[in-house]
């Protein structure tokens, strides 16, 4: 009995030898070729994610570098450090960098620096988050210019209850109601913060202030009631 199992399996060996020898010489060759695809996809790979190390290695020395001269004051060499960042460097340094150039602008000409942000928000291949954080950039620059009322319908499109931007629009929307002097809806900007269970801590705290300025109304200034001239002295 066991010389019969020895042989059968000694007869299954030999034929799964025959098997593998008849695959082998029909299929070596697509073996081979897949074989050869897969070390040089894996090298590849590996090239590839090095290339990258080493591409985001050298973005950060360059970003750091135009950082240091827009400190310095070196506007015209940090704005071509900036430029080159946005066109060479790989896609996160390159959206840095464009951000960092638009708050570099600003400093200077408040309307450009919103037209920057206005081409980031536009920018399908941007985040919708980081779009957003462009349209709130441009609205704040504007607020107080020309297109202070296009600026204001930015705001409240961000205000929106699931905007990642909705404390900041709220506050400012409710600050320029305040400033000019319309108290009521100052006090429904700040009431929403209020009752967002989301709203920061600092903020909640600010809110208390502006809320006690929306409580106390508009301030009446009556003009003074001159007195009656004293009468002039007796003279002898």
């Amino acid at each position: 009995m066991a010389e019969n199992n020895e042989f059968i399996r000694e007869v299954n060996e030999d034929y799964r030898r025959d098997q593998v020898a008849a695959i082998w010489r029909r299929y070596s060759g697509a073996i081979i070729a897949v074989a050869i695809l897969v070390v040089a996809g894996v090298g590849g790979w590996r090239y590839w994610q090095h290339d990258q190390r080493v591409r985001a290695d050298a973005a950060s020395e360059q970003f750091d570098a135009a950082n240091r001269l827009a400190r310095d004051g070196k506007i015209e060499e940090a704005d071509k450090a900036f430029t080159a960042l946005e066109t060479d460097a790989p896609g996160g340094y390159r959206l840095l960098a464009r951000f960092r150039s638009a708050a570099e602008t600003a400093k200077r000409d408040a309307a450009a620096g919103a037209t920057e942000y206005d081409a980031l928000a536009a920018d399908t291949g941007v985040s919708d988050a980081l779009r957003d954080l462009a349209r709130l950039r441009a609205a704040l620059l504007r607020l107080d210019g020309p297109q202070a009322d296009a600026a204001l319908a930015s705001l409240q499109g961000l205000a929106a209850p699931t905007g990642a931007f909705r404390h900041t629009a709220r506050e400012m929307l409710g600050l320029v109601a305040l400033r000019r002097g319309e108290y009521d809806a100052a006090g429904r900007w700040f009431d929403q913060i209020n009752a967002d269970p989301q709203a920061p801590q600092n903020l909640r705290q600010r809110i208390e202030v502006y809320a006690a300025l929306v409580a106390g109304g508009p301030v009446t200034v009556t003009a003074a009631t001159p007195e009656p001239a004293a009468p002039p002295p007796v003279t002898r």
